[in-house]
């Protein structure tokens, strides 16, 4: 086998890997829009969330999963599928504020 030939079989196959990163690009970039239906509002009118997965072995995780303003823990995998707990309120956290005698003293309140 000549050069001719270990060029020509190079080339080809730079350009059939090209080929295929250019159709995978493609479809990420706008075959989207045509294979699957998306919600109407963008993101702001998804109705449901995964909140957080935790794996407890090869098999089975709990993952917990938001709809509108409840939140409900399944167990997947295994023998079947388990709703852990439904139509658990979503917790509100609110900063605590911070106590007056924490503050540095200003030259109002300075002895």
């Amino acid at each position: 086998m000549d050069a001719s030939t270990y060029l020509r079989f190079i080339s080809s196959l730079v350009l059939v890997l090209g080929m295929i990163f250019a159709i995978t690009w493609g479809l990420r970039r706008w075959g989207g829009k045509f294979m699957a239906a998306r919600p109407v509002g963008g993101k702001a009118g998804r109705r449901l969330a995964l909140v957080d997965a935790l794996q407890l072995d090869p098999k089975r995780r709990l993952v917990l999963v938001r709809r509108d303003d409840r939140e409900h823990l399944l167990l997947l995998g295994g023998e079947s599928d388990v709703v852990v707990e439904l139509n658990c309120p979503v917790p509100r956290f609110e900063l605590p504020a911070l106590p007056s005698e924490r503050l540095p003293p200003t030259p109002e309140t300075a002895p």
